[in-house]
């Protein structure tokens, strides 16, 4: 069990790496392009203990509750909260066509919950849903919405703490491995 956690961090790592956005892609975006001299600042591409949590806190809330565009939107959110750009960029991975329905599914049954919805929005048939999709979409709307800002604001919590917990083990092993060699 040992042996495998170090291949499963290796490879996620160079997932990471391979996927994290380069300032180049970010020049190069045109959605970005009106704050692009912002959004390439070095000083939000530096890898600290404050940036990073609010980093991954902010990919999570534009990954979660933006359907479309969630790499720019995270880009532009970093911004007034100083986070880093390509850790912010890459937590919106977190939806994806795997994730997504699951998401969305438990942004529903707690919005249901939330709201106190007694009655369930149930799927009708598939004749009357060609005809009558709007209606569902409009009653299980708002449920759906709660759903996900809470979602959204948890998973930004749990991000962010996790983030930090992280880090600081990270900057410990790196402690306890130099004393390490400075003893010996």
């Amino acid at each position: 069990m040992a042996s495998t956690a170090p291949g499963v961090w290796h490879r996620s790592a160079a997932w990471c790496r391979r996927n994290l956005p380069t300032r180049e892609s970010m020049e190069r975006s045109r959605m970005l392009r009106p704050v692009a001299h912002r959004v390439l600042a070095p000083e939000l591409w530096r890898f600290t203990r404050r940036s990073v949590p609010r980093g991954v806190a902010l990919g999570m809330v534009a990954g979660v509750l933006f359907p479309v565009a969630q790499i720019a939107i995270a880009a532009v959110f970093a911004l007034p909260f100083r986070a880093n750009v390509p850790v912010a960029a890459l937590t919106t991975f977190v939806t994806n066509p795997l994730t997504t329905p699951f998401i969305l599914v438990a942004a529903y049954w707690i919005g249901t919950w939330m709201l106190r919805l007694d009655a369930p929005v149930v799927a009708q048939p598939v004749a009357d849903a060609a005809t009558n999709w709007l209606q569902w979409l409009w009653k299980a709307g708002p449920a759906t919405i709660t759903g996900l800002v809470v979602i959204a604001v948890v998973a930004a919590a749990v991000g962010y703490a996790l983030s930090t917990l992280g880090w600081r083990l990270w900057i410990a092993r790196k402690w306890r491995t130099r004393h390490h060699h400075n003893v010996n």
